[in-house]
């Protein structure tokens, strides 16, 4: 039997964290183990409990959203943040994802969606609500992605690949027979010629741009 999926609610408002709560609960693969309603405990909590996928609110008292996910991932580069937002502009999208987490989705999405974000992430994909990925780009609309992806050598182009599918960048080195660094110089060369910072955006133009491997 496969583990469930350990998951910790961080919502400033109980009744929201009682609406998660329940509509997790009937999923047989998910187990909320804890939940919180300010940044501090939930930065506390992720370090005692160690979750699978924290579900996050980014308007909370205290340090905030944003905050939390930075204070988290730069303790555990392995951190697996999801936020769950009223906000659907996409300086809120882009800052969360800079920050750290593995995806966003907004409060007005289904509620299916939220079970198959956590279970993308939980198996270390990328996961951003369908409408929000092509305005994330959007924004960056004077970088022509794919010219540049189109321009990487075919070791870049199976590298950034892998990298999009969230691959490591020691089970990358596996696959292709490369060695570690050797995959982490082009991983470094290829989010340069992109111009962003993290594996997450890298993700995200993949995405839009339909390069994704299954």
């Amino acid at each position: 039997m496969k583990d469930r999926i350990k998951v910790i609610l961080v919502d400033d408002h109980a009744v929201v964290r009682a609406g998660f709560r329940m509509l997790l609960s009937t999923e047989a693969d998910i187990d909320v183990i804890a939940e919180t309603d300010r940044g501090e405990a939930a930065c506390q909590l992720y370090l005692e409990q160690q979750p699978d996928v924290m579900v996050l609110d980014l308007s909370m008292p205290g340090i905030g959203g944003l905050e939390s996910i930075r204070r988290i991932c730069s303790r555990d580069s392995n951190a697996k943040v999801l936020v769950f937002s009223v906000h659907d502009e996409m300086v809120y999208v882009d800052r969360a994802i800079k920050a750290g987490a593995k995806g966003y989705i907004t409060k007005n999405s289904a509620p299916g969606i939220l079970v198959e974000a956590i279970q993308k992430i939980a198996g270390g994909e990328i996961y951003i609500e369908q409408g929000l990925m092509k305005n994330l780009l959007l924004q960056n609309n004077e970088i022509d992605y794919q010219t540049i992806i189109d321009k990487l050598s075919a070791r870049e182009f199976d590298v950034f690949l892998l990298l999009a599918k969230g691959l490591t960048a020691h089970k990358i080195a596996d696959e292709l027979c490369l060695g570690y660094k050797t995959v982490a110089n082009y991983g470094t060369q290829i989010k340069s010629k992109l111009n962003i910072s993290t594996v997450a955006e890298l993700a995200h133009i993949a995405m839009v741009l339909g390069m994704r491997k299954k």
